[in-house]
């Protein structure tokens, strides 16, 4: 009796440790991220912000902006920016047939960006018009990987008038440059370097589309029957993040298919250096449907490493509520190795949305582009936007700028 006694004790000790030691483990699951957006210093001037948190410009375009801490304590911006003007095209026309890059710098990571000078530039300014950047750059993305900075970038040049009777003979210079863009990085050791020009521009790009299908008005299409990889047409919009479980780093871009009509679809391609040469996956990334069985459309993803979380996370903007689950917006996504990806239990990262310190919240038509700041523990802390308070496409003036949100985790 007594040895039944103290085996049954012995397993009542034992099923209580393993209950404590299994509700301890759960407990130690992170949770996913989820930010509550600032107020901003700011206040409505027209149809734009402006204040210390926005960067805009009456004689040009504002768009995208990508940030890094510096070594001397600084945070640098580089951004999208293009000339605007009554005898100029239209921003819808004019970030593709001109965009450039162009640097800033400050003391604080949400505010007081001051510009300094236009770092890059389509090469026909420079007098090369055959150069595969030739007629633009966008799309910066910075990131530090080793004690060295890297820019990714995109570019794009005219191939041309096409001829009669070519698939591309109906398009104009517009489609004809935004048909031809791809993605490239620049190297440097410091801002410094960066602004006064010391950098290898590349000759060539890291990323090339594998695959040009287009039922229609499609320059130098892909055989007839050709299946489209994610990187159709075009490889656009990149975020760059490393992957510590095996070395590589994870290059996603964003490309385009058609069933039938335009639908941003995303892939991942891989490296064993942030410089490349990257290899593109076959598989869509990102890919979530909609009721009828169709791609959620979106664009501009942002990826990170959460260092202490241990996975990855992605930003990026859902044209149609799909993904958020509730309306447009900013989107965030979770994976454990950078491929497969799911919905936290709220994939609504941010509405389309800036609250001013004023107190007042102003809606906002556009609000894309997410680049963010992160902390050393891997947590965002700013977001940088590119944004429009009203429909940016068909507007001559300047009337787009780059907005800092301050975030707090909740």
């Amino acid at each position: 009796m007594k040895s039944n006694y103290m085996q049954s004790g012995t397993l009542l000790v034992f099923i209580s440790l393993f209950l404590f030691v299994f509700s301890g483990c759960g407990n130690k699951i992170p949770k996913s991220i989820s930010v509550q957006a600032l107020a901003v210093e700011a206040k409505i001037d027209g149809n734009i912000l402006t204040g210390p948190s926005v960067i805009n410009d009456p004689d040009r375009f504002v768009w995208g902006g990508s940030v890094l801490k510096g070594v001397d304590g600084k945070y640098h911006m580089i951004y999208n920016t293009f000339e605007c003007g009554d005898s100029l095209p239209a921003f819808g026309n004019g970030w593709v047939l001109g965009s450039k890059l162009a640097y800033a710098v400050s003391d604080y990571p949400d505010h007081g960006f001051v510009f300094k000078k236009i770092v890059l530039r389509g090469r026909a300014l420079e007098g090369d018009s055959t150069a595969w950047d030739a007629q633009m750059v966008s799309n910066p993305h910075l990131k530090k990987f080793n004690g060295k900075y890297y820019l990714y970038f995109i570019g794009s040049k005219d191939p041309g008038v096409q001829s009669v009777g070519s698939p591309g003979e109906k398009l104009n210079k517009r489609n004809r440059v935004q048909q031809n863009q791809k993605i490239a990085v620049i190297e440097f050791d410091s801002f410094e370097d960066l602004m006064e020009g010391n950098f290898s521009r590349p000759d060539a790009p890291i990323l090339s589309p594998r695959t040009r299908v287009k039922p229609d008005n499609i320059v130098n299409p892909s055989p007839e029957g050709t299946q489209p990889k994610p990187d159709n047409i075009i490889v656009v919009n990149p975020s760059v993040t490393y992957r510590p479980s095996d070395g590589k780093y994870l290059l996603y871009f964003k490309g385009n298919l058609y069933d039938p009509g335009w639908r941003g679809v995303h892939g991942v391609a891989l490296s064993d250096s942030p410089t490349g040469p990257f290899t593109p996956l076959d598989d869509l990334i990102f890919d979530f449907r909609t009721e009828e069985g169709k791609l959620a459309s979106a664009e501009d993803p942002y990826v990170w490493y959460h260092k202490t979380q241990k996975k990855f996370y992605a930003v990026f903007k859902d044209f149609s509520g799909k993904i958020t689950g509730a309306e447009p917006g900013l989107a965030i996504l979770e994976s454990i190795d950078g491929i497969k990806w799911t919905k936290p239990a709220d994939p609504f990262f941010m509405k389309k949305q800036v609250v001013l310190q004023s107190g007042d919240t102003i809606k906002v038509n556009r609000l894309e582009r997410p680049q963010l700041l992160i902390n050393e523990d891997g947590d965002p802390e700013v977001l940088y936007a590119a944004c429009s308070i009203i429909n940016i496409n068909p507007t001559r003036k300047g009337e787009s700028f780059n907005v800092q949100i301050p975030l707090r985790n909740n």
